[in-house]
């Protein structure tokens, strides 16, 4: 058969291999990670701090004869 006879077009379908043929580019990976890593670090650093901080009640409470706890006055 010659290359006349096809009802497709020569042109259109070299187009079509040399853009099948190229290797898709690659996702960059970088900025995913940093920002996995900026996160970590800071949910470390919020849980560190959350430990280490001293209670928000600094007064101890007593308790009375029947075992209920009294604030002091």
């Amino acid at each position: 058969m010659d290359a006349g006879d096809s009802a497709l077009d020569l042109a259109a379908v070299e187009r079509a291999r040399k853009l099948l043929a190229t290797p898709r580019l690659r996702d960059r990976i970088g900025p995913v990670l940093a920002a996995a890593a900026f996160a970590a670090a800071s949910a470390l650093s919020l849980a560190a701090a959350t430990i280490m901080a001293p209670p928000a009640h600094l007064e101890h409470l007593r308790r009375d004869s029947n075992g209920e706890l009294v604030a002091r006055r």
